[in-house]
């Protein structure tokens, strides 16, 4: 074979090479709640855009709108090699916290139904809390690649990440953003016992976590409330147990197969945040218990696949990349799984939305943006595993 044509042949199979690795079923899944999300988010706020902007279809433009960006931010950072986000982790570290600390003073952060969660840029709002999770996701990965030996022997190393996540914690705290809080210390711990922390470490961390936290809601009268609502919630329907009841409602007039696309009665302003915290209630209500099942299933597979990955990165040694997909995939699993769980009156009620489905500019783009980083970390992972199980073809000299 002469000189151009072996570089022919090798262009090809770079071309073809380029090509493969993308997690389709990833991307298919991703897309189908996309798709799901924006009809019910349409049929959920039909009647609330009506009566506030005076055009019925307001929220379904706006959430077109996040969808497109998030779709070309995602697709941005997929062409990102990964080696580059491990670079940079405490540089992003270190931006997340300036964030959740530029939120909470006076002037710069910007207090809706209370909270100083958001950050207004111009003529849109970031959702501090849900950028900086991903950045502190970034960063932890990449600690535990450095320092993961004396993570998982030593109690001072075991300390020393839990400080930095500490600190993000009570800076949540402060906005309040309790549901945040519980997501981004659960999905740390979760990728802390992947890289190999001790039981009996990880056993210790949990019960003084869970005290912790359940302490901080017992403190909060407003934290109260929602417990010993969601205990009884029908003890006071009209009051503290009004939006619990409601979607309860909601989910019992739903029965096997729903009302039907736009059927919904309790959007008719009977259950408050239809389109953002309780959308998963009338998504029940108007495509009943299949509908439901559906949506839990694609996200079960969503997560399943970021696993998946991360087990395929961590087969190639790419450890960051293998713990970082960990992260992802417990993030949005564990944020899915409380909204459910809520809209079903299992967990207490929290300020967390259904991600890639619920109404909210800065959930769906940073959404969006670890499911990228996540197309990027199997592409990866597949090509390496190409690389590595391809046999080396020796050379005969004619």
């Amino acid at each position: 074979m002469s000189r151009v044509q072996a570089a022919v042949s090798s262009s090809r199979h770079n071309i073809a090479l380029e090509n493969k690795g993308w997690d389709m079923v990833l991307l298919y899944i991703t897309l189908v709640l996309l798709g799901l999300g924006l009809v019910m988010v349409m049929s959920a706020s039909i009647p609330l855009a009506e009566k506030q902007m005076g055009q019925p279809f307001a929220y379904l433009q706006r959430q077109s709108v996040h969808i497109v960006l998030g779709l070309v931010a995602a697709f941005m950072v997929s062409r990102i090699p990964v080696q580059q986000w491990e670079k940079t982790g405490p540089v992003l570290l270190f931006l997340g916290f300036i964030l959740l600390v530029a939120v909470l003073l006076p002037g710069v952060g910007k207090k809706i139904n209370g909270s100083m969660r958001w950050l207004p840029l111009g003529v849109i709002s970031l959702q501090v809390s849900e950028l900086a999770k991903l950045l502190v996701f970034i960063y932890l990965a990449g600690y535990l690649v450095r320092r993961g030996e004396e993570i998982r022997t030593t109690v001072r190393g075991f300390l020393k990440p839990m400080l930095v996540l500490s600190f993000a914690v009570v800076l949540m705290l402060l906005e309040p953003d309790f549901g945040a809080a519980v997501v981004l210390l659960a999905t740390a711990l979760g990728m802390m016992y992947l890289s190999g922390v001790g039981l009996v470490k990880f056993g210790a961390l949990i019960l003084f976590t869970v005290s912790t936290m359940g302490l901080l809601a017992l403190v909060s009268p407003y934290r109260v409330a929602r417990i010993l609502s969601f205990m009884n919630p029908w003890e006071d329907p009209y009051n503290s147990g009004f939006q619990l009841t409601q979607s309860l409602i909601a989910f019992g007039r739903g029965e096997w197969f729903g009302v039907g696309l736009g059927g919904s009665i309790q959007k008719l302003f009977y259950l408050p945040e239809t389109h953002t915290d309780f959308l998963f209630a009338i998504l029940a209500e108007e495509l009943g218990l299949f509908g439901a099942v559906i949506v839990i299933l694609l996200f079960a597979t969503l997560v399943w696949r970021a696993f998946l990955i991360g087990l395929q990165a961590e087969r190639s040694q790419q450890y960051f990349s293998a713990y970082l997909a960990y992260g992802i995939g417990i993030w949005i699993g564990l944020q899915a799984f409380i909204n459910i769980g809520v809209n079903m009156g299992v967990l207490p009620t929290k300020g967390l939305t259904l991600p890639l489905m619920s109404y909210g500019g800065s959930s769906i783009v940073i959404t969006l943006l670890a499911i990228g980083i996540l197309m990027r970390i199997g592409y990866e992972a597949e090509n390496q595993g190409r690389q590595q199980t391809r046999p080396t073809r020796k050379r005969v000299a004619i």
